[in-house]
């Protein structure tokens, strides 16, 4: 196992590293310090061939000009917020504006487009980074100083894991992911169109026009929306349910797991062979198929189009401050938010 760490340009007077984390089967995941962001998972598939498995840039530059938050941590809150406001014990909070009025992705900064304070590590079990990051009471509009922890861990078991830690000062919310984008056909060959995606639920949040949760729980048994038997990604994109057409032609949801010791995902892709399993000590994940996906870029020599990756954001009910009847995502004074997911590489 070993740990590099190379420039990877400035940020004002602040120098980007990207960190490399290897274990001994030759599974790699690079990481910077801004934004948390996860540039590449290199890992293999069942030829032993090993590409990257993660949309990203290969530089600094693009992240900052093009980047739909492409690995980063997302928050202080991850989703939309409507009205880009908050109550909290009869205090109005106004947070940042930053799509159509409402608050999205933790606001114009957000945290995943800061520097964090990075410190590697190596123990028995695999090599790593803790990341770290005060964010400051007012900070995108939030009320009190933040202080994050956010950790990755890549072990010889070809796991990543990600666990997320912080206090307040003063009561404010937090619901933290992280946005990576995956591909396991490896370095963009394919679309993920057919992707297959297995998890214990068909329950998810149905959205408004604004893509906000109205507040009612849909059952999707019987639909594009019914993931327990395992469904192709593809079916989401010609799927006439009215929140497939809603989101652009496909996922874009909230969906909760109907058993709270069962939340794991599988993502499989036949061609490759690849397979990624996700666990959860969260509620809900966003699977968001890059229906909006676009611009004037390139991703390892591919322009950039629509369903190029799969973002699987582990987290709770998105603006669950305006919904009482979602579980909450208040924080509390000297309480401890914290939160692991794990995502495991393997072949079939």
């Amino acid at each position: 196992m070993k740990i590099e760490a190379a420039s990877f340009g400035k940020h004002g007077d602040r120098e980007v590293i990207a960190y490399t984390l290897t274990n001994e089967k030759g599974m790699s995941v690079e990481c910077l310090n801004y934004g948390c962001i996860i540039s590449k998972i290199i890992a293999p598939d069942r030829q032993s061939n090993f590409e990257n498995v993660v949309l990203g840039f290969d530089t600094l530059e693009d992240y900052m000009r093009w980047s739909p938050y492409f690995g980063a941590v997302i928050g202080r809150v991850a989703g939309r917020i409507k009205g880009a406001s908050i109550e909290l014990d009869g205090v109005e909070y106004k947070l940042a504006e930053n799509e159509n009025g409402n608050h999205i992705h933790g606001g114009v900064q957000g945290l995943s487009n800061v520097i964090w304070e990075a410190v590697d590590f190596q123990d028995e079990n695999g090599v790593g980074i803790l990341f770290t990051y005060t964010s400051l009471d007012g900070e995108e509009g939030y009320p009190g100083q933040l202080n994050l922890k956010v950790m990755y861990k890549l072990t010889n078991d070809n796991i990543l894991n990600i666990s997320y830690e912080a206090k307040t000062d003063k009561k404010t919310i937090i619901n933290l992911t992280n946005h990576s984008y995956f591909n396991l056909s490896g370095n963009v060959k394919n679309d993920i169109l057919d992707h297959c995606l297995t998890m214990n639920s068909n329950v998810f949040l149905e959205l408004d026009k604004e893509l906000l949760p109205t507040g009612e729980l849909l059952n999707g048994t019987n639909t594009a929306f019914d993931f327990r038997m395992g469904r192709v990604l593809r079916e989401g994109t010609v799927s006439q349910h009215p929140q497939n057409l809603l989101v652009g032609k496909g996922y874009d949801h909230p969906f909760i797991f109907n058993e709270a010791k069962e939340n794991t995902i599988l993502l499989y892709d036949q061609e490759s062979g690849r397979r990624l399993r996700v666990k959860t000590d969260q509620p809900c994940v966003v699977l968001y198929t890059s229906n909006q996906l676009e611009g004037d870029y390139q991703l390892s020599g591919v322009q950039v189009r629509r369903y190029l990756g799969v973002c699987l954001e582990t987290q709770g009910y998105p603006d669950a401050v305006h919904h009482s009847q979602f579980p909450s995502i208040i924080l509390d004074k000297n309480e401890v938010y914290q939160s692991t997911t794990t995502y495991q590489f393997s072949v079939y």
